[in-house]
């Protein structure tokens, strides 16, 4: 069983920097958590790192904003990782071809973008799908009304061609309020499924990880044995830094919450023994709420 923690300065002062989740950890698509905010705040203070590390399909820039239209403020981070920079730089890498069908709502085009970050996608051409030679999938048209099954007809026609698909957001549903929407993964799980190809570059995946890294370096060097993983994703989130090597903090709160008991304070212990069993992933510690 991994250590139950209730505050993150119980441990804080063993890592020099924080990968911390976004979505069902720092804010719930309309207003930041609080005591989330206060602890990143805190362990700022005392001179930690914090890299926000994200599934979302939108680019740093886009990021940033939306976090400001959240009212999550800027002195609780450092910096932000997206799933939407590293598939940038692959979609500018052309490992889904230069002409490209955007599959996603138009609240993501920014992905396309000038944004000034060094990755050109001047050669990218945005097409109708009959002409498109990859595709980049940043989510549902719709999120609060549609499912991965209304893209079947797309996805098929897609996988008879034989185009990739480049899912910028691995989540298959994040919590949106007290609502449980489907994301960009649950269409690329369902592509898979019907035998089409799709790439990541999202958490649990390498790219994200590098480019995180890679960020940190820039402000100081900080060693995977001084990072801590946290996340409500125990296939995102956790996966992905048990992975990389490094410590997890997994917040029960989150997506999985009605799997640990009635009482989210108090998630049961024998129903994580057996949800972590189940998964066959075991994190360093477990948290009812980052905090």
């Amino acid at each position: 069983m991994p250590r139950m923690i209730k505050t993150l300065s119980e441990i804080s002062s063993r890592y020099d920097a924080l990968l911390v989740d976004l979505w069902g950890c720092l804010h719930n698509g309309f207003e930041p958590f609080a005591g989330a905010v206060a602890a990143l705040q805190g362990y700022r203070a005392q001179g930690g790192f914090v890299m926000l590390l994200t599934n979302s399909p939108r680019p740093r820039p886009a990021v940033m904003v939306q976090l400001d239209q959240i009212g999550v403020p800027r002195d609780c981070y450092d910096d932000i990782t997206a799933s939407g920079d590293a598939s940038r730089a692959a979609m500018a890498a052309g490992l889904a071809g230069t002409k490209i069908y955007h599959l996603g709502p138009k609240k993501d085009e920014s992905f396309f973008d000038d944004l000034g970050d060094g990755i050109d996608v001047s050669h990218i051409r945005r097409v109708p799908l009959e002409q498109a030679e990859g595709i980049i999938c940043t989510g549902l048209s719709d999120d609060q009304t549609e499912t991965p099954d209304d893209y079947r007809a797309t996805l098929l026609y897609a996988k008879t061609r034989g185009l990739k698909l480049i899912c910028t957001n691995p989540d298959i549903q994040v919590d949106y309020g007290d609502k449980r929407i489907y994301c960009a993964g649950a269409i690329a799980a369902l592509y898979t499924e019907m035998g089409g190809e799709s790439l990541y570059f999202g958490k649990p995946w390498p790219p994200i990880y590098d480019l995180a890294r890679n960020r940190i370096a820039q402000s100081r060097a900080v060693a995977d044995s001084a990072m801590l993983a946290i996340g409500d994703g125990i296939r995102t989130d956790i996966l992905g830094g048990l992975n990389e090597g490094l410590d997890t903090l997994f917040v029960t709160g989150g997506l999985a919450a009605d799997r640990f008991g009635l009482d989210p304070d108090r998630p049961d212990p024998q129903a994580l023994d057996d949800f972590f069993a189940a998964e066959k992933i075991t994190p360093t510690y477990v948290t009812p709420a980052l905090r």
